[in-house]
């Protein structure tokens, strides 16, 4: 077998790195990307009810705390992609601070991740576009089932069809989204201040007020659901090698989504408030019937006959969201597949439109099999998969956030800046999350916790630290197959090795579709 010595799988003079479509996005389109994929209004639609039946008044600083972690995890991530602006991320700095093991399962997190989370807005999106004709069917209804699955098949299409064509899609999807929580918020705080709010209750400074807490197991609860809402803004990490700068501009992309998102979450969660109140009954935010969708209860009540306007919203939302998932699981499997952590197919890029065309059609079809699979054996267990991803998405962030304390571990003494940007926050992050995996897996263990039981434990316990276990196997039996020697001997992607990025001088290769 021929040593490849310290040379990646494709020709490092190649200047349009792994293939992608360079100089495609901007920082305005990669900050639209990272909004789009966190899906802002059916995130507060499907966390905000339990978050206040968590904390009562104290959910506006639930949000703000959770901020914290995720955004110390972003400093982190500016600070990797400033130097190796590669699209495996995760995969690829762990790799490279850790070696091929703990870099492996750091891009395995990423992908877990998005399968799961792609069911999961799939069936919503479905739910909420068959509430549209009045129909309220069960999750397991071939309608819904069928939907679903039209749903990833066409945003896997968008997503395979270029990354300008998919960036301007988001641009009107994001941008109703907003438009419908502008309404939200107006619309509440003109009812409250009329005097025609079911339950008017005035803005309060506790409400802010990190020390208002009285119950440390509702914090925990509190903030490790609201933790778990900013999660999607790493999608601008991923669109690195496509982005016009890729070494500032996808840092700068996320630092501004999660800064956007902050600010969107408090003041909607504010505004339902002065709206709703926190009663336990009827339209109440504290009411736990309604905590699973706080728009429905509400929606007839605050817009009338124009109600239909926040399903919309969270159908737009869940769609927009399904699209951009799959691009960062993409071209995570593209970078895998580009360094030998996955099979050759991987790392096929279409001569055409510049996307991993392979990794793309795989990823949907995995999504659309899993979705389609989990239904028909047991919705409870695919609901308890959903319950689970909170443990792969702290899981890969705290292995990125580690990656980057001890990659530049030489350099923290170099200034106070580094230390502090490359050191401190990340490190800070990385331990909160940790905190948040081990205590999220605690919680899940409980029998009480979620749908399903299995093997005498929770069933989201046993399928979110299974569906890491799997990737474990799956990495054992990868190692095992000559062409991936090379990158489990360190050889295909190391610290020294120069990573498979576009030449800053390089001819822009542009998709088909030209860009924006």
């Amino acid at each position: 077998m021929t040593d490849f010595g310290k040379t990646t799988p494709i020709h490092l003079e190649r200047g349009d790195g792994k293939g992608l479509a360079t100089g495609t996005l901007g920082l305005w389109g990669s900050t639209v990307i990272g909004l789009a994929s966190t899906a802002p209004v059916y995130s507060l639609v499907a966390t905000l009810g339990f978050v206040v039946v968590a904390v009562g008044a104290q959910a506006p600083i639930a949000f703000i705390i959770a901020f914290v972690p995720m955004l110390f995890i972003a400093f982190a991530y500016r600070e990797l992609n400033n130097e190796i602006p590669d699209c495996g991320t995760s995969f690829t700095w762990a790799t490279k601070a850790f070696g091929p093991w703990v870099g492996w399962m750091g891009g395995w997190g990423v992908a877990v991740a998005g399968m799961v989370v792609l069911a999961n807005l799939a069936q919503i999106a479905s739910v909420y576009f068959w509430d549209l004709f009045g129909l309220e069917l069960e999750n397991n209804d071939w309608r819904i089932i069928l939907v679903a699955v039209l749903f990833i098949a066409a945003m896997t299409w968008v997503s395979w069809r270029g990354v300008e064509i998919g960036e301007r899609i988001q641009n009107v999807l994001l941008a109703l989204q907003y438009i419908a929580l502008a309404i939200f918020v107006v619309a509440a705080l003109w009812q409250f201040f009329a005097g025609t709010a079911p339950s008017p209750t005035p803005f309060d400074w506790e409400w802010l007020n990190p020390f208002a807490f009285t119950d440390f197991h509702g914090f925990t609860e509190a903030v490790l659901l609201a933790l778990f809402i900013y999660w999607g803004w790493d999608t601008c990490l991923a669109l690195n090698e496509e982005t016009k700068d890729p070494k500032r501009i996808p840092g700068r992309a996320a630092l501004l989504t999660t800064v956007i998102l902050l600010f969107t979450y408090v003041s909607v969660t504010i505004a339902a408030m002065m709206y709703a109140g926190l009663g336990e009954d009827g339209t109440g935010l504290g009411n736990e019937a309604n905590a699973d969708d706080f728009f429905l209860a509400i929606k007839d009540g605050l817009l009338g006959p124009w109600g239909w306007l926040l399903v919309v919203a969270v159908l737009i939302s869940a769609v927009s969201s399904t699209q951009t998932t799959i691009l960062p699981t993409a071209r995570g499997t593209l970078a895998m597949g580009v360094y030998r952590a996955l099979p050759a197919r991987f790392k096929t890029v279409h001569p055409t439109y510049k996307t991993p065309s392979f990794s793309t059609l795989v990823g949907g079809t995995i999504a659309i099999c899993y979705y389609v699979g989990m239904t028909l054996i047991s919705d409870n267990i695919l609901q308890d998969s959903i319950l689970s991803l909170g443990l792969a998405i702290a899981f890969y962030y705290a292995i990125t956030g580690y990656a980057c304390v001890w990659y530049y571990r030489r350099e923290l003494k170099n200034s106070a800046r580094d230390l502090w940007f490359k050191g401190i926050f990340p490190l800070l992050g990385a331990l909160m999350l940790t905190f948040a995996f081990v205590q999220s897996a605690i919680d899940m263990y409980d029998v009480d916790y979620g749908y399903t039981v299995l093997f005498g434990m929770g069933g989201t316990f046993v399928v979110g630290i299974g569906a890491l276990l799997i990737g474990v196997v799956l990495m054992v039996i990868w190692y095992l197959f000559p062409r991936a020697k090379p990158f489990f001997a360190g050889q295909s992607l190391n610290r020294d090795t120069p990573v498979m990025v576009p030449d800053e001088a390089g001819t822009v290769i542009r998709s088909v579709d030209g860009g924006i």
